[in-house]
């Protein structure tokens, strides 16, 4: 308990000169503290309108998203408001951690990616270099997996647009196949209209070695790109794609009901992802808002 708060509650009883020998505060400490009552009373009201704010935006049944940590939090609550009215971010950040309101975690990472020795090399045109810019020039993608609770998985393949944060295309399956790959870049080519003159990076998975999807990317005008092997790090962004899906789908749990589940969950996630999740790479707003504001260099890189 706050040695002031006990002095205040005993007063009465022992006295305030006496209690404050006892657990050793000064008295003008004591009368300090108790003056500032009233602004201590203001604060944990104000604090609490706060808190009720960001269960709202929380909570998915509201249009809110569970995943959301502070820096996403305070970009909600400012937005549309004027100087005067916009809430610091460390106070977000403090009443967060105090009320239990942190972003979904993710809790494991399991490796999913089968590298083919074997298979065709291509150079490395990124070299890590994942920072934002003008859309439809540079895409990231990689595939991850999906439990479902009979023990089967579904597999999920992604074409993130690196200049906007974009998930261009992505395809599902209950394989790993070519065909998973080469349908996320075709749903990419028909969002964009075409991708001619594009870079795809990925790692070293079988798949993306294939003479199939090599010659997909061929027809396509896409240039190949893929970091070392055994490098996560060279598809960063692709990787961190994966385990935001994952960690805010599944909050922990050990998979979906169902495969039709986790096919709706998906498409409501990605719909949000582009429309409405804040990327803090980007400004904080969402991926579409950004390409919006840069749409006069779209037809450029079409």
């Amino acid at each position: 308990m706050n040695r002031f708060q006990f002095v205040e509650d005993h007063k009465d009883a022992w006295g305030v000169k006496r209690l404050c020998e006892v657990v050793e505060v000064a008295r003008s400490s004591f009368y300090a503290w108790l003056a500032a009552a009233p602004t201590r009373a203001a604060r944990a009201a104000a604090d609490a309108a706060l808190v009720a704010r960001i269960q709202v935006l929380q909570d998915p049944a509201q249009g809110g998203d569970r995943a959301y940590g502070a820096p996403r939090v305070t970009a909600d609550l400012n937005e549309g408001t004027t100087p005067g009215d916009r809430v610091n971010h460390k106070r977000v950040a403090r009443v967060m951690r105090e009320h239990g309101l942190a972003g979904i975690r993710l809790r494991k990472h399991v490796k999913t990616t089968i590298p083919d020795q074997s298979g065709r090399r291509f150079p490395d045109l990124l070299g890590r270099d994942f920072s934002i810019g003008a859309p439809c020039r540079r895409y990231v993608g990689d595939i991850t997996y999906l439990p479902i609770t009979d023990g089967t998985n579904l597999y999920l393949a992604s074409c993130i647009d690196l200049g906007s944060r974009k998930l261009a295309g992505w395809s599902m399956a209950g394989h790993m196949r070519t065909e998973l790959v080469e349908d996320a870049l075709k749903a990419a080519w028909h969002e964009r209209g075409t991708l001619a003159g594009a870079v795809f990076h990925s790692d070293h998975g079988a798949v993306y070695t294939s003479k199939a999807y090599a010659q997909l990317c061929t027809d396509l005008g896409v240039t190949q790109s893929m970091g070392a092997i055994g490098s996560s790090a060279d598809n960063a962004l692709a990787e961190s794609f994966n385990a935001a899906l994952k960690r805010e789908l599944l909050e922990g749990r050990a998979g979906f009901p169902d495969a039709p589940t986790a096919y709706r969950a998906v498409f409501r996630w990605a719909n949000r992802y582009n429309t409405c999740r804040r990327h803090c790479a980007i400004g904080n707003i969402a991926p579409n808002a950004y390409e919006a504001a840069a749409s006069a260099t779209l037809p450029e890189a079409a």
